[in-house]
């Protein structure tokens, strides 16, 4: 009579639980992985960035080219994200209740400032955009939904980490600061001075912080403890003062409390 196997093995000699937990975790590495890098890559250049066997990484491909989540050039043997990576993201915006009351709230928000608004959420480190309003007058009109870009550099990014404790903030930021331009904050003092000031006057600023030649103010939508999601206004310095800008922060801030809210009275959490 066979004897029952407890702990099968897989064919590298690894538990085959095991096993498939590593392939899982090292496709989903592979999609981020794309998602990072704005150029077909190859084989190669997956290796280079991952460090997965090669071998590992053709079943990998093959599965995730099969299911639709990556696309081929046939002629270079590169890869990209495909179609599935989009459908999925969508999915996340149609089923979450807020980004309908926040797209209302960014409509309202272009039509009184004539400037570019964003509706983010707080992810680790990072801000996430989920929905965008661009200035009529914009000369590049390319949605940010779905791209990051790190909180410290970013007024999105100060008022969701003036949500947290000086020490929540400490455990979560690392001590060096990624510079995106010049005037970016590198360090933890002046962030948590930042922080410190988003607090007193219930809005984040930043000038030319993420983007040169660009100025931002963002403010939470207080409708969670701590706050995950806010509203930013961006605006080109040069047509802005830093009265403008004021205006525009105070805006924000009067608009996020309505919207916060809205959101509490329609049992939104």
């Amino acid at each position: 009579m066979p004897q029952k196997v407890d702990n099968p093995v897989a064919a590298d000699g690894a538990p085959a639980e095991s096993s498939g937990v590593k392939s899982a975790r090292r496709a989903v590495d592979l999609i981020e992985t794309f998602a990072a890098n704005d150029v077909w890559l190859s084989l190669s250049d997956l290796h280079a960035r991952t460090g997965f066997p090669r071998s590992s990484l053709h079943g990998l491909l093959r599965t995730l080219l099969e299911a639709g989540w990556l696309e081929a050039d046939a002629n270079t043997a590169r890869y990209r994200l495909g179609v599935r990576a989009l459908i999925c993201g969508t999915a996340y915006l149609d089923r979450d209740a807020v980004v309908p009351f926040a797209t209302e709230a960014l409509e309202r928000i272009r039509e009184k400032t004539g400037f570019t608004a964003h509706f983010a959420r707080r992810n680790g480190t990072e801000v996430v955009y989920l929905e965008t309003r661009e200035s009529q007058r914009s000369t590049h009109l390319v949605s940010r939904v779905g791209r990051t870009l790190p909180t410290h550099a970013t007024a999105l990014g100060k008022a969701l980490l003036a949500e947290l404790t000086h020490d929540e903030i400490e455990a979560l930021m690392p001590a060096t600061l990624t510079a995106l331009t010049p005037n970016t904050i590198t360090t933890l003092e002046g962030l948590h001075a930042e922080c410190a000031a988003t607090r007193e006057r219930g809005y984040a600023a930043e000038v030319e912080e993420g983007t040169l030649g660009v100025r931002c103010v963002a403010a939470v939508i207080p409708y969670r403890i701590p706050g995950t999601d806010a509203i930013s206004c961006s605006m080109p310095i040069s047509q802005v003062t830093d009265a403008d800008a004021q205006r525009v922060g105070e805006l924000l801030a009067e608009t996020t409390a309505e919207l916060g809210q809205q959101l509490r009275r329609a049992g939104i959490r």
